[in-house]
């Protein structure tokens, strides 16, 4: 018999990190782990084995993550740490991680999702595919897109132009 406690030790980590790198909010990424293992709770009685309520979490967090990145759209300009992070030169390798995880946040919230599921989770495109319930080529090319507005935004950083929405 599964038992939440177990689910939620075992877990709660990889979900906290998916919202923590998708939103950029260690306080939302908090609430929003609270909430899915809520759902979770909710759910336990339809789940059939740890396994099963593995995929349920790793197709409700990323849903959810999106779902509070578009809630946040309405805001008007960048955030604080996105102003900071353009106007500091590359100091060294932190502040260019730094720097790199501010253009992630930046990204479309479907191509962020998919970007973090790939190279901070470790999932190949078919089991991305899978969780997110779309072609295996929508996640492909959705990664391409990503590592090429990444790859535009970073040499464009380097050359010391202006941040922009362009590539």
């Amino acid at each position: 018999m599964l038992r939440f406690v177990d689910l939620l030790r075992e877990h709660q980590a990889m979900v906290y990190s998916l919202a923590c790198h998708a939103l950029g909010d260690p306080v939302a990424a908090e609430d929003l782990t609270q909430d899915v293992f809520l759902a979770l709770h909710e759910h336990m009685d339809r789940l059939e084995s740890a396994a099963h309520a593995k995929a349920w979490l790793l197709r409700v967090a990323p849903r959810r993550c999106i779902d509070e990145i578009r809630k946040r759209r309405h805001r008007a300009g960048p955030p604080l740490e996105a102003i900071e992070a353009a106007s500091a030169p590359p100091q060294d390798e932190l502040v260019l991680r730094e720097q790199v995880q501010a253009m992630v946040r930046r990204l479309p919230a479907r191509a962020r999702t998919v970007l973090i599921l790939r190279y901070q989770d470790g999932l190949a495109p078919a089991e991305i595919a899978s969780l997110l319930e779309v072609p295996v080529e929508t996640v492909k090319s959705r990664l391409h897109r990503a590592v090429g507005l990444l790859r535009g935004r970073l040499t464009r950083r380097l050359a010391g132009e202006p941040a922009g929405r362009k590539a």
